[in-house]
């Protein structure tokens, strides 16, 4: 039913009065208006939707106020320095729009029930935040409790655990799939053939890199080689290497999951005394201490404030228009050669 605006100069309707119309305690009511949690969603609709007949809009006079979003950061301990690039995204834009931003961590187990998923004060009271951005490791369960508090989000999908993606949310991306692959078929184009990925495939930003080295590798017709610890950064990086070359494997080149991790690949090769690349090619992924290695590493750009920027103008658009279908974006990575990879002849492959 359309809602109904007040003739000029009739008195509105009481919060005591729209709880008698909607069968519900004044108390309901209030809790509703307040954008609290603890109400059956079946109440709340039709408290909702009672008051919109009545031309009561208990959202906008909740929300006239307040022009806060959130940018929470899911089981990390620490800013990422990536993510970090995102939230200086994220502000710019909210501030561009007379937005104000918080940050926060938040700690929570993918496995949790949703009912017994506990969430901040502070992200359940809508007159102290309007919308939320998702980045850092996020599961479902956080999904299906903010959706079944109608608060609105826009989340990271790089970092999403589980293999389906969500329908329901507004999701951004950065292509690492796409990444992963540029990076792989520069080096079989430099003729390598003994490439070995290095990275946590329990991480959902590993598993995407490797899914683009794998379709390259596949595509080239030859074997996908992981090397795998549950580690991360340059410890994942050094541990990888020093495999590698304690087994005495063929490997002409190490596609590193991220720049830490390439850094730490670096450490082992040197302790080995092992060129880069006259021995051993080597690539990153995020441009973010590429050019500060020695020799300058070759890796995959990503665009974190560009992601910050667009999860910030979805969950803008999302507070202003609830029930917009879910939208998905996809950021393109760039590939960047430097000095860290080079061709081989066919007989050193």
């Amino acid at each position: 039913m359309a809602t109904r605006d007040k003739p000029v100069g009739q008195k509105r309707t009481t919060f005591q009065e729209l709880a008698k119309l909607a069968q519900v305690s004044q108390a309901t009511v209030s809790r509703i208006a307040a954008g609290r949690p603890n109400v059956d969603t079946a109440i709340r609709d039709r408290v909702m939707q009672t008051a919109r007949t009545v031309g009561l809009d208990l959202d906008r006079r909740r929300d006239e106020s307040n022009r806060t979003i959130a940018f929470v950061l899911g089981n990390r301990d620490v800013l990422h320095s990536f993510h970090a690039r995102v939230l200086a995204g994220a502000e710019s834009h909210a501030a561009a729009h007379d937005w104000e931003m918080f940050h926060l961590t938040l700690r929570y187990q993918p496995g949790t029930p949703i009912r017994e998923l506990k969430l901040p004060q502070v992200l359940q009271r809508r007159a102290h935040v309007r919308g939320l951005i998702l980045a850092g490791v996020n599961s479902m369960n956080l999904l299906h409790a903010l959706q079944q508090r109608h608060i609105p989000f826009s989340v990271l999908g790089n970092n999403l655990l589980g293999d389906r993606q969500p329908d329901f949310c507004d999701l951004v991306y950065s292509d690492d799939v796409q990444g992963g692959h540029d990076v792989t078929t520069h080096l079989l184009a430099q003729g390598h053939r003994h490439i070995w990925y290095i990275g946590d495939t329990r991480m959902p930003w590993f598993t995407r890199c490797g899914t683009g080295y794998r379709q390259a590798m596949t595509q080239a017709g030859l074997e996908a080689r992981v090397c795998e610890f549950h580690s991360d950064g340059r410890e994942l990086g050094y541990l990888g290497a020093k495999s590698l070359l304690s087994q005495r494997v063929p490997v002409s080149a190490i596609f590193a999951g991220s720049d830490q991790v390439a850094a730490g690949v670096y450490a082992a090769l040197r302790e080995a005394r092992v060129a880069i690349p006259d021995d051993i090619s080597v690539v990153g992924f995020s441009d973010s201490e590429a050019a500060i290695l020695h020799p300058a590493l070759t890796s995959v750009r990503e665009f974190p404030e560009e992601l910050g920027r667009q999860l910030a103008a979805f969950t803008l658009n999302r507070i202003r228009d609830p029930a917009q279908p879910a939208r998905q974006l996809t950021i393109p990575t760039q590939l960047v050669v430097r000095e860290s990879t080079r061709a081989v002849a066919p007989s050193s492959v």
